[in-house]
């Protein structure tokens, strides 16, 4: 932990608002970009972020230090996310999904020609489980059987969203690159 990081978590402890506010000020935008992937629209990551903060100012006794400050944060952002979903009852629609084709196609897209806000796009327009399971796996890297505690799923469930959300977004990002290159194609006419 640097020194900074060391007097941030020092400051919190004391309940110092300065401390507070520049923990706040230092997380707070690459924390929000996390809630916003979990959440469908920006008033509920808003409150998502306002809550975890809320938990990390309350719980900063518990930081160790035995991981950067930004992954104990990140933690505590990802987890009042899921227990916001829970609330919304969302989490509560997962099911495995054996009964979907579970295959990805066998050639993959490049990403290259697309942009990182058309895929959050994309990732946001999945069903809420589907997107949630990504972004624990894909994005944050977590395992599935970790998803699965976490989310209170068994683990063939996390994978087989995971497996649907790929799918999904495989459908997204091909149909879009058919309308790009007949868009191309048009314009050469």
């Amino acid at each position: 932990m640097t020194l900074n990081e060391q007097e941030l978590v020092n400051g919190c402890r004391q309940r110092d608002r300065l401390a507070q506010k520049r923990l706040y000020d230092v997380f707070a935008g690459k924390m929000f970009a996390i809630c916003l992937r979990y959440t469908k629209n920006r008033p509920d990551a808003e409150d998502v972020l306002q809550d975890a903060f809320i938990k990390i100012y309350e719980n900063i006794d518990s930081f160790r230090g035995e991981c950067p400050l930004e992954f104990w944060v990140r933690s505590v952002v990802v987890n009042t996310a899921l227990k916001h979903l829970r609330k919304q009852k969302h989490l509560m629609e997962l099911d495995d999904v054996h009964t979907q084709d579970n295959h990805v196609a066998a050639t993959e897209l490049t990403l290259s020609s697309f942009q990182w806000q058309q895929l959050m796009g994309f990732i946001h327009e999945l069903p809420t489980g589907c997107q949630t399971v990504f972004n624990l796996y894909a994005i944050e890297g977590y395992q599935h059987n970790e998803i699965a505690q976490m989310m209170g799923i068994s683990e063939g469930t996390s994978k087989s969203q995971y497996a649907r959300a790929r799918m999904l977004l495989q459908q997204k990002l091909s149909k879009e690159q058919r309308f790009d290159d007949e868009s191309v194609r048009k314009t050469q006419l």
